[in-house]
């Protein structure tokens, strides 16, 4: 069972104090840690931070680092109180959670943080739980920067036991989890709200293009939209136009905060549960089809999926 401790909040972290009259307390976990990338790694660094034993694996080497490697997946997840897996697909997390479940603790905790497809999430679930496992499907929004700063959003499927287990390592690695309901409900928010997310910064990026050849400063246009009708994430939080806005990748070159490739892939996510679904979404499939060809025909692979702006201003009507 988890130790339990006597912590208090410090700054984004949860840290040991000597004052025992500020102390709340919390549960140390072990926590077995399966996708060190981008947003792996500073993921399992802050649950780290936090007290928390976190043993970590990735099928690719990864620098010395302050936390337990494992040797293998089924390694990191052995006697673990809750298993998180960041990985980049559904067919590599059937892989790993073929491996890892068996190797697992009964009444510990699969938690995939990871964003596939709603069908897989299911089926990883309903075996973990057939293992006498909690089982959650929890993907994230708020990028690399949201990942390092442990603010990220999770979106969550799976049973209110298994949440309330999980929670404390949510409240640490983010600013916000909602359990939105049955196993694959968290994929099915996640690429929910990353078909708007897409859909909307096309417009955006066409509508600041627009301006622009239309002779209007971007930055009176950004004044107005981001406080009318036309406002949204895309606009007052994530401005793709250069120095207007509050700063985000399009001030740095457009290096990727949430590379495009990645929103294509949820893009495409989207597309396959529509069609699963009979569901009828004419625009999410058109900004499917927008991003493929920015991805694989033109250049944004490896640059920010705002980078849709440049692309628009150099085009031509019927280009």
């Amino acid at each position: 069972m988890p130790r339990r401790l006597r912590w208090t909040r410090s700054s984004r972290h949860w840290v040991r104090m000597n004052c025992i009259s500020t102390y709340e307390e919390r549960e140390v976990m072990k926590i077995g840690f399966i996708g060190l990338g981008n947003m792996g790694m500073p993921m399992a660094l802050n649950l780290t931070r936090a007290g928390h034993e976190v043993r970590g694996f990735d099928v690719v080497a990864v620098p010395e680092i302050p936390l337990g490697q494992a040797s293998s997946a089924a390694d990191a997840a052995r006697g673990a109180d809750v298993v998180i897996t960041m990985l980049p697909n559904g067919e590599i997390l059937s892989r790993v959670a073929a491996e890892i479940i068996p190797a697992m603790q009964p009444g510990a905790v699969l938690c995939d943080c990871s964003t596939v497809d709603v069908d897989s999430a299911r089926a990883v679930a309903e075996q973990a739980r057939a293992a006498g496992l909690g089982a959650l499907d929890a993907p994230v929004s708020g990028g690399i920067a949201g990942a390092a700063g442990g603010t990220l959003t999770f979106m969550v499927g799976g049973d209110e036991a298994a949440f309330a287990t999980v929670s404390p390592l949510f409240e640490t690695m983010g600013k916000k989890a909602v359990l939105c309901g049955p196993s694959g409900a968290g994929q099915a928010a996640k690429i929910c709200n990353n078909m708007i997310l897409g859909v909307t910064m096309i417009a955006t990026c066409e509508a600041f293009a627009l301006a622009e050849k239309l002779g209007l400063d971007p930055q009176k246009l950004f004044d107005v939209v981001s406080t009318s009708s036309g406002s949204s994430w895309s606009v007052n939080a994530y401005c793709p136009v250069p120095g207007v806005g509050p700063q985000s990748p399009a001030d740095n070159d457009y290096k990727p905060g949430f590379a495009s490739e990645l929103m294509l892939k949820d893009l495409r996510l989207a597309q396959m549960a529509a069609e699963s679904a009979d569901a009828d979404t004419p625009m999410g499939l058109l900004a499917s089809q927008l991003y493929a060809r920015f991805v694989e025909d033109e250049d944004g692979r490896g640059r920010d999926f705002s980078a849709m702006l440049p692309r628009f201003a150099q085009r031509h009507r019927n280009s």
